[in-house]
């Protein structure tokens, strides 16, 4: 696969949006609303992205972080908040983040091919390489950024400062 491809797609081009610029300009408020019918508010989401790219990030650096027991458990425990503190804390992480994907990214072929240790039976199930997973990585984000596009929809607060497709 392409890395000019993957380095597009961590960013949102093409099809896909952003999820900075769809988090950046995002009031807390509206971060930490929930919409009938879906069971997360958009600082929900950022949590959850968070967590698994740092889960991987780890995975990728040798760690062995312990796979969770049950989906909910990469999900925030408590119910939406407004606290400006941790809505600026997971939009940092969340930029932080993006930017380890990126560089990791820009790793050389041989860096790419290489196998990332499978830490739970899960891992079997998908392709290992680093360049696998940053692969899986961007599909996630691509998905849950969906979502949080929609959700800002569902808000009235599309589209974002940094843009974002509005047909």
């Amino acid at each position: 696969m392409s890395q000019r491809a993957l380095l597009e797609l961590l960013h949102g081009k093409g099809s896909h949006a952003d999820p900075i610029a769809c988090v950046e300009d995002l009031p807390v408020e509206l971060a930490a609303r929930t919409v009938a019918g879906f069971p997360h508010s958009i600082g929900h989401l950022v949590f959850h992205m968070n967590y698994w790219m740092d889960y991987e990030l780890r995975r990728i650096r040798g760690e062995r972080p312990a796979y969770p027991e049950h989906a909910s458990d990469s999900w925030p425990a408590s119910p939406p908040r407004a606290d400006t503190r941790e809505w600026d804390r997971l939009r940092k992480q969340m930029g932080a983040l993006l930017g380890e994907f990126e560089a990791l990214a820009h790793s050389s072929p041989t860096e790419l091919e290489r196998q990332i240790e499978i830490v739970d039976v899960c891992h079997t199930k998908v392709a290992g390489t680093l360049e696998a997973v940053l692969w899986q990585m961007v599909a996630h984000n691509s998905y849950h950024t969906g979502q949080i596009a929609l959700i800002r929809r569902a808000l009235s607060a599309w589209p974002p400062r940094g843009g974002g497709d509005t047909w």
